[in-house]
Order: C-alpha cells, then structure tokens, then sequence
C-alpha cells in the first residue's frame, strides 16, 4: 500500500490503495475520506472525469471495486474560508438544536483547572449563541470533546432536547466519529482493530495508558497512505477515551507525528513543521435529535497538517 510520490505539476495524480472494508462503499463518501476534503468537493472531481480505477473513470454514484484508485488534481486554489467566530471556530452546521463547529488547535472545549486560553463554550457566547443549560455551567451544551492540541469536528448542543439525545448517542456509540491521524513508521498490519483498555499513566498523572485496570476502549483503523518513515491512517472511534487513538498508536509502537507527550520523534515533526500531534477529527455522522434524518459533516484539513502531509508527499 506503498504510495507512488509524484511532482505536482499542472495536475497532480495521487494513486490512492482502497482499504478491504471499504470495497463497495460510494466513490464520493469514500474519497471525501481518502483526500481529507468535503463530499461535495470529491463528488466534484468524479464529475470532472479525474477518478479512476483498474483504467475506467468513476461517477459518484459508482462503488469501489478495484485495489486502487487514481485522482488526478487540477492545480487551483482552495476556496475562501468561512467567516470565523472569536476562537477561530468555523461553523460547519447550525439549527435550531445544535451546532457542528471545527475547532482549530489550541482551542480548549470548555474551561478547566490550569487552563487560561480560549475555549469553544466563551467563542460561541461571545458570538452570541445560546447553547443548552444543561450540564456543569463552565461546559453548557459540550456533549463531547477534542484535545487542545487536536483540530476537527465537534457537536454541540444548543437545545436541552439535543443535549439530552446526544449524550445517550456517544454513550450508546451510535455517532461515527471518523479521524485522520499521521503515525510514525509502517502501521502494520494495514488495517484492524485495537481493543485495550485505557487508564492514568502509572507514572505521569497528566498521561494515559494501555492498563490491565483500564476502561474497555476499541479503535478501528486503516491505512490510507504510507510514506518513507510515516503512514495516513484513517481511524473510527468505538469509544471515546482521553487521548484513546494517541494511546493506542503508541501501544502499536507508531506514535502519532509530532506528539511528544507519546513519544515521537521531534526530528520528524521539526522537517515537517509541527508543533502538534498530527490529528484531525475529520467527518461526524448521526442521527439528528429531533427528526431522526442522518446528518453528516466533513471538515478539510487545516494548514500546518496539510502542509506536513505535502511534505511527506514529496
């Protein structure tokens, strides 16, 4: 699942492998997922004739059959960002009931002991949304959360209906939460399953670990793309732990690019750039609490992990 390393040029042509689980899935869902850009976008490039596989083009209706497929990329510039709110949060969806934000790094969910920078609950007050009151005050409407240091997709809550439904959904796991993650080295096998529970770490109080009294975590994942001394994981999340896929990369001896609390290499993330784990909470698909319709938001990835993966690109 070696990729073949090109130079851009007018075009870019990217031979993508296609994992075994995700054989038959739609083109357009699936390659969202592969390049880390919106369905829309990928549904685009299938409009455009610039995806193939086994030597015919794909339309975005088509299902993935073959080993490979081949993306040829115009060379343009990305569209202009969505106005921002205090924070630097963008907003992906908002109704009535609830909002699905991408948070930039460096962005806390709610306040904390020790924390003194901006937080998700004080940008989306500060623009004037109203989230549910329930829960602890300092984290009203917050159902789940990403680490500071991860960028990506969050739900929150605006109605008590919506926090009430949501909280049952992650517990129940019931919400797809999907991510894209760089490790260190050659993730093999390429893809399965990592089921090992998570607790403190026996001698760090701010870490975690794979412990025999640790609670039930499991991670899935894939290999998208692998590079000299890296690979692109894709990951779903069956629970939801603190840390979950850095301690579980760890545990598989492939760190995450640049996360010094787990270990990596810093030489590796200094060449490329980074002052983070290369983390992205990338896609959320769930069944929106008040109607039952299946909602799904995309996020793309932000510069400085866009950057790093053009680097290992070559």
């Amino acid at each position: 699942m070696l990729r073949i390393p090109r130079r851009a040029a007018v075009n870019d042509t990217r031979y993508l492998p296609v994992p075994q689980a995700w054989e038959g899935e739609r083109a357009d869902a699936a390659l969202s997922r592969m390049l880390g850009v919106s369905r829309t976008r990928a549904a685009q490039l299938l409009a455009d004739g610039r995806v193939e596989s086994e030597g015919v083009l794909l339309g975005k209706s088509d299902r993935l059959t073959g080993a490979t497929v081949a993306v040829t990329l115009p060379d343009e510039r990305a569209p202009g960002p969505e106005p921002e709110i205090p924070g630097g949060l963008r907003i992906r969806h908002e109704d009535d009931d609830l909002l699905v934000i991408d948070k930039p790094v460096g962005v806390a969910a709610h306040a904390s002991p020790g924390w003194s920078g901006p937080t998700v609950v004080g940008a989306l007050a500060a623009s004037g949304h109203t989230l549910s009151a329930s829960g602890p005050p300092e984290r009203q409407g917050i159902v789940h959360r990403l680490d500071v240091g991860t960028s990506g997709l969050m739900v929150v809550a605006k109605s008590d209906v919506a926090y009430t439904a949501l909280k049952r959904a992650f517990k129940e796991r019931t919400i797809d939460k999907v991510y894209h993650a760089v490790a260190q080295g050659h993730v093999d096998p390429t893809d399965g399953t990592i089921d090992a529970p998570i607790g403190r770490h026996p001698s760090s109080d701010y870490k975690f670990a794979v412990t025999a009294d640790g609670r039930p975590s499991i991670t899935h994942y894939a290999v998208l793309e692998m590079f000299p001394a890296a690979s692109l994981v894709e990951i779903h999340l069956e629970t939801g732990r603190t840390h979950q896929i850095r301690v579980h990369m760890t545990a598989m001896r492939h760190p995450l690019v640049g996360d010094a609390t787990y270990g990596a290499d810093p030489t590796l993330a200094k060449r490329l750039g980074l002052t983070r784990q290369w983390l992205h909470a990338m896609e959320l698909s769930f069944a929106h609490p008040r109607h039952g319709e299946k909602l799904t938001v995309t996020s793309e990835y932000p510069p400085d992990l866009a950057s790093a993966l053009a680097v290992l690109r070559g």
